[in-house]
């Protein structure tokens, strides 16, 4: 047996346990960006191999967040449970197919019969989008709110009435399926929802429809792969 391997995992074990006990002693606020790898080596007195593997734990257990180029966020004081993880992931999926049955049609009776001022209000809220990245939190309440412009812009009174109730229930979830991936915002997922806005204002309602399936399918799909145990 190799007891070095045995002692760096061991040791990386331990140094995530610190961490997390720092974090819970209130040393950093949910959102904050905590300290580099050369500023926790030294203070953990452990190389920077190790606190990336411990920060690469807590991460995988929803505590902490890596933004590639930005650092290291707090997301959560106490980690998610592993079964709590894998029910929530399966009402994800359910809620993610509700929102393609919804959404979907949604978009495409929006390019039909939107107005100006639809138009304003869904630009508007894709900007806002685009600006609130900084917590996982937030960015699920301005994707929600840009959905919400769309499926108001729709005219359907029907459809708007079940996505308010669908998605103040299905909040948590949507903010879970973030933090399993570890991302609050890409430039990709940016990008998609303005093509959605694009074919909206051009008053195609196939394309608006089959971008809003391909991104929800896309979502889904992910989930489906976390829950399996591949990576997505």
């Amino acid at each position: 047996m190799d007891m070095s391997s045995v002692h760096r995992e061991s040791l990386s074990d331990q140094v995530a346990r610190l961490l997390l006990e720092r974090i819970q002693a209130g040393e950093w606020e949910v959102g904050q960006k905590l300290p580099g790898e050369t500023t926790l080596g030294p203070q953990l007195g452990v190389g920077r191999s190790t606190v990336r593997e411990a920060i690469r734990q807590l991460c995988g257990q929803g505590v902490l967040l890596t933004r590639q180029g930005a650092g290291v966020f707090l997301h959560a004081v106490n980690p998610a449970e592993d079964w709590d993880a894998l029910v929530t992931r399966t009402n994800i999926t359910s809620i993610l197919e509700a929102r393609i049955a919804i959404e979907c049609e949604a978009a495409a009776l929006a390019a039909e019969r939107h107005t100006h001022e639809d138009m304003l209000a869904i630009r508007a809220a894709l900007k806002l989008r685009d600006a609130d990245r900084i917590t996982i939190e937030v960015r699920v309440d301005s994707d929600t709110a840009l959905h919400r412009s769309i499926v108001v812009a729709s005219h359907n009174e029907v459809l708007t009435e079940l996505f308010d109730t669908f998605a103040a229930r299905s909040r948590d979830a949507m903010i879970l399926m973030l933090k399993l991936n570890n991302e609050p915002g890409t430039e990709h997922d940016q990008f998609t929802h303005q093509a959605i806005v694009e074919a909206i204002a051009t008053r195609d309602a196939g394309a608006a429809s089959e971008l809003s399936r391909t991104h929800l399918v896309a979502l889904r799909d992910g989930v489906t792969h976390h829950q399996n145990g591949t990576p997505s």
